[in-house]
């Protein structure tokens, strides 16, 4: 069968084949969770146009030596904490009380700690887990709550391992519109209207547009959520640690939520570790899925980032306005050019652009790698995604007329 045929009615196909229904109807079932085909309803089901993995890491650009990139979306190395007194801190205690099987997996520190950061932030109480990620708690909470065929509702542009993780789960996912204060009441409204299951928010330092949830539009958004209190709400603070905007969380507007606070921005990528709490029932399946699999998130690593937190490692006040000056300036830049960018919090910025594929190789001829919009969209105009974290006050002003040049009309061409 090709992709987009319609299969058989269930009955009508065993019938044909001489099997029970319920065979059918498992088959059925096996094929929408391996991502081979997608239900709609009384409209029946079909075999899937694309993969279950959309392989938006394959669309990248290659950087040829002498190239300078700003594509790849890393935090400034220079603005990590060493790590190294805080693991050893962290082994020493290990050693004194090895963490064995049966013990509880979250450190007491660490929850004190991490509960102490979400009162201050306005998140609901609740139970705590921790997690390799921001992006493990989220597909731990998706698949606690939804079933292969449910629609959820993504951010537009948005971060790329979201927009493939959702479809590699078995669901599919509706964009929703983007700007500079966050995710779009009204798409949202719509989304949920048309039977999203679930909505993922990214409160601050969005990826790829900087995007921060203001105190006006989290009304809003907590407002069109209370009209549907069964969807599930899935917060990513990624931004924890290198933003100085506020939060303003929608936690607790649906019935079923999970906010996620992850370490790796700040403290590297490398610390695969992020804080999760939420209701009830969600943390309880999310703990309970965990001790089937992994069992827990090593307790040593958890003591190091107890370490780093208490010791102070990162200013986050410093961290935040270096990244700050950098984006402010590249904006800045760009807007005495007449180029339109964003980025109101976090390391990257966002440039519209109308050809991006020729932005992107003009860019490159130009000594310039940047990353392709096509990695963080779904049905959002064209783009590239700068990342600031390292770029130098001397080089902001040639990339900016690097990136106008890019975006200029091609130079007229004359025949004879």
């Amino acid at each position: 069968m090709q992709p987009g045929q319609l299969l058989p009615p269930m009955r009508e196909l065993a019938e044909r084949l001489g099997v029970n229904p319920n065979t059918v109807a498992a088959a059925y079932r096996t094929l929408r969770e391996r991502g081979v085909i997608e239900t709609a309803g009384r409209r029946g089901s079909r075999v899937r146009s694309a993969p279950a993995t959309t392989g938006r890491d394959h669309i990248r650009v290659d950087v040829p030596e002498g190239v300078r990139n700003v594509a790849a979306g890393n935090p400034d190395p220079a603005l990590l904490p060493p790590l190294a007194a805080a693991f050893a801190a962290a082994a020493a205690e290990g050693d004194r009380a090895p963490v064995l099987y049966g013990e509880d997996p979250l450190d007491p520190e660490l929850a004190r700690l991490a509960r102490a950061g979400f009162d201050a932030d306005g998140v609901p109480d609740g139970p705590l887990a921790v997690v390799s990620g921001a992006l493990d708690g989220a597909e731990r909470v998706l698949v606690a709550h939804l079933k292969p065929g449910d629609t959820v509702a993504v951010e537009d542009p948005g971060w790329g391992r979201t927009l493939d993780l959702v479809p590699a789960l078995g669901l599919r996912t509706v964009p929703v519109g983007v700007d500079d204060e966050g995710p779009r009441a009204d798409d949202v409204r719509r989304a949920l209207a048309a039977g999203a299951r679930a909505l993922i928010v990214t409160g601050r330092a969005q990826n790829p547009t900087g995007a921060a949830v203001s105190a006006a539009r989290a009304r809003a958004l907590r407002s069109v959520l209370r009209e549907y209190p069964e969807a599930l709400l899935i917060e990513d603070d990624h931004g924890h640690g290198i933003v100085d905007v506020p939060l303003h969380p929608l936690a607790g507007a649906t019935r079923h939520w999970a906010f996620v606070r992850s370490a790796a921005k700040a403290y590297g990528p490398d610390l695969r570790l992020a804080l999760l709490t939420g209701d009830g029932v969600t943390v309880d399946r999310v703990r309970g899925r965990q001790r089937l699999g992994p069992g827990w998130v090593s307790r040593l690593m958890q003591r190091a980032l107890v370490r780093l937190w208490v010791d102070g490692a990162v200013d986050t006040r410093a961290v935040a306005a270096a990244y700050g000056r950098r984006r402010d300036a590249l904006i800045g830049a760009l807007d005495r050019r007449g180029v339109e960018a964003h980025g109101r919090s976090g390391m990257n910025v966002w440039v519209p652009v109308p050809d991006e594929t020729g932005a992107v190789a003009r860019l490159l001829h130009a000594g310039w790698a940047v990353a392709p919009g096509a990695r963080f969209r779904l049905s959002a105009p064209p783009g590239v995604r700068v990342t600031v974290s390292t770029l130098t006050e001397d080089e902001t002003e040639v990339l900016a007329d690097a990136i106008a040049s890019a975006l200029g009309p091609p130079p007229a061409r004359s025949y004879v």
